[in-house]
C-alpha cells in the first residue's frame, strides 16, 4: 500500500472553509463533495445555515457543486434535492465510478474538479485515483454507521503510518 494513495493535497477543518477565491487559485471549476458528515450531519437532513450560505456562495460564483455519494439513489435525493444541487448515488468510492460519470456530465478535465470528503479510505482515495485534488474534512459528527465504523478503524491505521513517515496531517482554515 502506497501511503502517496492516500494523502490529501489540503486538510480543512470542515467543507465550508473551501472559498470561492481558492477555488479559483486553484483553477477549480467544479466541486464533488461526500455527503454524510462531509456535507451534511447524517442526523441532520437540513443541514446548517452554513453550509446553505457555503452552497448559495459557490452557485453564486458559478461553480457547480456534486455530491458524490456511495449512498442509494433515493438517500441521496432526499438529502439534496432540496439544495438544488446534483449528486451521483452509488458512487462505489474508493473507485472511480461514480465521479467518473460526474466528470463527464460536467464535461470537465480531472485537474479542474477538487473532491472533499471526510474518509482517507474512500473518498481521498477515489479522488487520487480520479487525478483529483483532495480535501481531507474533519466529521461533523463522532458517530457513523456500521460501515464507516469499519472504514474509520482501517483510516486510523493507515493515518498511524502516514504520521510516523509524515508527520501529523494540520486541519487547516483554507485552502
Amino acid at each position: 500500500m502506497s501511503l502517496e494513495n492516500y494523502m490529501p493535497d489540503f486538510a480543512l477543518e470542515k467543507a465550508y472553509d473551501v472559498t470561492v477565491d481558492s477555488l479559483k487559485k486553484q483553477g477549480i471549476k467544479v466541486v464533488f463533495v461526500d455527503l454524510d458528515n462531509t456535507l451534511i450531519a447524517w442526523n441532520n437532513p437540513d443541514g446548517t445555515p452554513e453550509m446553505r450560505q457555503w452552497l448559495q456562495d459557490l452557485q453564486a460564483a458559478g461553480i457547480p457543486v456534486v455530491v458524490v455519494s456511495n449512498n442509494k439513489y433515493e438517500r441521496v435525493k432526499r438529502a439534496v434535492e432540496k439544495f438544488g444541487i446534483e449528486f451521483e448515488a452509488f458512487a462505489l468510492k474508493p473507485f472511480t465510478f461514480g465521479i467518473n460519470r460526474a466528470l463527464k456530465r460536467f464535461d470537465v478535465q480531472p485537474h479542474e474538479v477538487v473532491m472533499i470528503g471526510d474518509q482517507l479510505m474512500t473518498d481521498i482515495r477515489a479522488a487520487k485515483r480520479a487525478g483529483l485534488k483532495s480535501v481531507l474534512v474533519k466529521p461533523l459528527l463522532k458517530t457513523d454507521s456500521i460501515n464507516t465504523q469499519i472504514n474509520r478503524w482501517r483510516e486510523r491505521r493507515t493515518m498511524k503510518k502516514i504520521i510516523a513517515k509524515y508527520g501529523a496531517i494540520d486541519y487547516k482554515r483554507e485552502m
